[in-house]
Parts: structure tokens; C-alpha cells; sequence
């Protein structure tokens, strides 16, 4: 028997029900004013990067025709990040990062257009393009942790972990609609004005940031002055094995396994015979990133467990793809490509904030930044090399055994 009125087990088992369903959802934090504002604007100017990203190979690979010289191209746009993304991450933990994204979002516009105004000129040349790629990558080096970190301020801390799920669900399924309006607009248009469009998709994410209501936003914790904040965030990471073990798997499978832009231009030129599929190789990349994405947003709380799958999916699929006879059997196998990759982003960002003290935050967002792209500048030469003078298969291969291998030792770590 119980105390309480006949009507109330009923309506606390509605308010229960009701509850859980807002907790649970696959996006469940766009219910949030802001996180709709912000996730809209970010979605439309990145579907203008991938136009420049997709751009910006097709230009290196018509100057040069190497897939070396478009991975020495993105080692140094993210060389950067390799070199201030820790401190960036410091420094978006102590200063508003609504004006910093208001600056560094108008810097990368800026770089797209000077970019597309030099290339429909006929002014583009291969020391130019590596001049702009290490500019945006600076530029980028400091917008990244105050992009990242500004979403730790749209939704309550209990959905973070969908909220940066649902951030590289954005990021990685622009890439469907960025990469696809490259291969169909690269031939009528030119590479110039791809470049052009993105730099006037930039006001999207500016408005994105301006329109933010304040009153609705969780107050940041700000890292006080002082102190050694890199080393801090270093030691705990250390000090932590779930988190060591993300931050493990972030960086040899990003440096070894996510460098496939920088050999599928080659791969659909000498391998399968149609140099305009690159762009819908990465568009159907990106509709399995969006799965992987969207998979790990379901998620209350994503496990080590399901971050270790998805490597494994990851490195099996770039074996697949290496080996793959076919163009059309390419494309159904970079579906697996893309959600095993975009998965195992999601899931060593949401581990990230799930072990991390508030006025941390910034920065691990920031030192996963560094792990995954940081260390682009490593593998894209490495991978662009082996395409040019070992083999074109094992470029890609390669990146899968090394998926197999960090699975291996994370398996005798945790034994």
C-alpha cells in the first residue's frame, strides 16, 4: 500500500516517462534555442569549407597531378594546429569565445575569397596555395577551441554529449552536401568561384554566433589567470586511463587511417578511371559519417567499449576500399568508411567532456583537436608518398592495419 493519492503513481510515471525523453533522444539539445541557431549556421558554412576543401584538391592535383604534393598541402594547414592548439585551447578557456569566433570567422572568409579572386585570375600557383593553406590553418589553430568550446555554452551540462555528437554530425554531413556540389559545380564553374562560395557562407556562422541569446546561455566557467594550464591538462590526461586511452587511438589512427582525401583524387584518376569521382567519393563518405555521427548521439554515454568498434570498422573498411576493383563497389564500401570514422570522432569528443572538469573543457577540446588533426601533418605526406613511389592500394591499406594494431595494444592495456 502507499500514502500518496490514487492518481499520483500515474502521474509520476508520465512525469518519469516525459522526462527520460527529454534526456533521451537522438537530438534531444536542439531543443535549445540556441543549439538550433548555432548547429543551423555552422551546417551552412560548412558546407561551404568542403566546397574549398574538395576545391582546393582538384587545384593541387590539376597543377602537380602527385597525391605527396596534396598531402604536404594539408600538413601545412593543420601544422598549426599541431603547433598553438594547446595554447589556443588555453586561450578560448579564458576569454569570451563568442568575440573570438567573431574575429577568426571573418579571417577565414577573408582567406576563401583572396583565395578564389587569385585562382580566377590565373594568379594560383602551388607555393600560393601552401602560402593560404598555413594561413587558414592558423586561423583555424584558434577557431577550433572556441567553436568547440562555445557548445559546452548552448546546453545544459547533461547533454553535452549529445550536443558534440550532433557537432560532428554537422561537420562531417556537410561534407554530403559540400563535397557533391564541388563535383557538380567544378566543371561549369571553376575551382575560383568554389572558393568564392565559401567565403560568402561564412556570414551564415557569423549570424549564428551574433543572434546567440545570452539570457539562455550557461555561464562558462573561465580558467583563472595564471598557473601552468597546458601541463595541467597534460597530467590529467595521464592521470586518467579512459581518457589516455582516447587520446592513444586519436592519434595513430588520425595520423595513419583518416588520410584518404589526400589519395582518393589519385585513386579515382589511375585506379578507377574517373577523375571527377573524387567529389562523390567523399560525398558518400560523408552520408555514412552522418550515421556514425548520428549512432553515437543516441547514446547516454559513449563507452571506450563503442570507440574501439568503431576503430575497428574503420581500419577494415580502408583495407576494403584500398583493394576494391570496382568504382561502384568503392562507393558502397566508404559508407563503412565513413561511419566507423565519424563515430570514433564523436565518441573521443563526448568521452572527452564526460571526464572533464568544467574549466577544462576548452582545452581538451583543443588537445583532441591537436590528437586528430594535429597529427595530419605527419600521415598526409607519409600517405601521399607511399601513393607516388610505393603503391597506391597500400597508401590507404596501411591506415587500416595501423587500426588493427592500436586496437591491439589498447586490448593488452586493458586486459
Amino acid at each position: 500500500m502507499t500514502d500518496a493519492a490514487p492518481g499520483a503513481p500515474v502521474a509520476d510515471t508520465a512525469a518519469q516517462v516525459a522526462d527520460t525523453a527529454a534526456r533521451s533522444g537522438m537530438f534531444r539539445s536542439l531543443r535549445a534555442y540556441n543549439a538550433r541557431l548555432y548547429f543551423g549556421g555552422l551546417l551552412l558554412s560548412n558546407i561551404g569549407s568542403w566546397l574549398q576543401l574538395t576545391a582546393t584538391s582538384y587545384l593541387v592535383y590539376r597543377l602537380t597531378g602527385n597525391a605527396a604534393d596534396l598531402g604536404y598541402n594539408v600538413a601545412f594547414q593543420f601544422l598549426p594546429m599541431l603547433v598553438l592548439g594547446t595554447w589556443a585551447g588555453s586561450f578560448a578557456d579564458r576569454y569570451d569565445r563568442r568575440s573570438i569566433m567573431i574575429v577568426t570567422q571573418g579571417l577565414l572568409a577573408t582567406q576563401a575569397i583572396v583565395m578564389g579572386v587569385l585562382d580566377l585570375t590565373d594568379n594560383i600557383s602551388l607555393p600560393i596555395v601552401w602560402t593560404l593553406s598555413l594561413l587558414l590553418g592558423v586561423v583555424g589553430a584558434m577557431d577550433n577551441p572556441a567553436r568547440r568550446g562555445l557548445i559546452t555554452e548552448l546546453v545544459p551540462t547533461a547533454q553535452l554529449s549529445n550536443a558534440m555528437s550532433l557537432n560532428t554530425t554537422v561537420m562531417t554531413g556537410s561534407r554530403v552536401f559540400g563535397a557533391a556540389l564541388a563535383a557538380v559545380l567544378v566543371t561549369p564553374l571553376g575551382t575560383g568561384w568554389l572558393f568564392i562560395l565559401n567565403g560568402v557562407s561564412y556570414a551564415a556562422m557569423i549570424y549564428g554566433i551574433v543572434g546567440l541569446r545570452k539570457s539562455e546561455m550557461v555561464p562558462a566557467i573561465k580558467r583563472p589567470a595564471g598557473g601552468q594550464p597546458i601541463r595541467d591538462v597534460l597530467r590529467y590526461v595521464r592521470s586518467n586511463r579512459r581518457l589516455s586511452s582516447m587520446f592513444f587511438a586519436y592519434i595513430v589512427v588520425s595520423t595513419f587511417a583518416f588520410n584518404y582525401s589526400v589519395v582518393f583524387p589519385k585513386f579515382a584518376d589511375i585506379k578507377w578511371g574517373n577523375e571527377g569521382a573524387f567529389g562523390w567519393l567523399l560525398t558518400v563518405t560523408g552520408i555514412g559519417s552522418v550515421v556514425g555521427a548520428l549512432a553515437t548521439a543516441r547514446l547516454q554515454r559513449v563507452s571506450l567499449r563503442w570507440l574501439m568498434f568503431n576503430v575497428g570498422v574503420l581500419g577494415a573498411a580502408n583495407v576494403a576500399v584500398a583493394f576494391s576493383p570496382q568504382l561502384w563497389l568503392a562507393f558502397v564500401l566508404c559508407l563503412p568508411l565513413g561511419f566507423g570514422g565519424a563515430a570514433m570522432i564523436a565518441s573521443g569528443n563526448a568521452i572527452s567532456q564526460q571526464e572533464s572538469p568544467p574549466d577544462m573543457r576548452g582545452r581538451l577540446l583543443a588537445l583532441t583537436a591537436v590528437a586528430f588533426l594535429g597529427s595530419t601533418p605527419i600521415g598526409g605526406p607519409i600517405t601521399g608518398l607511399i601513393a607516388d613511389v610505393v603503391s597506391l592500394e597500400w597508401s590507404l591499406a596501411y591506415g587500416g592495419v595501423s587500426c588493427f594494431l592500436c586496437l591491439a595494444v589498447l586490448a593488452w592495456r586493458w586486459r
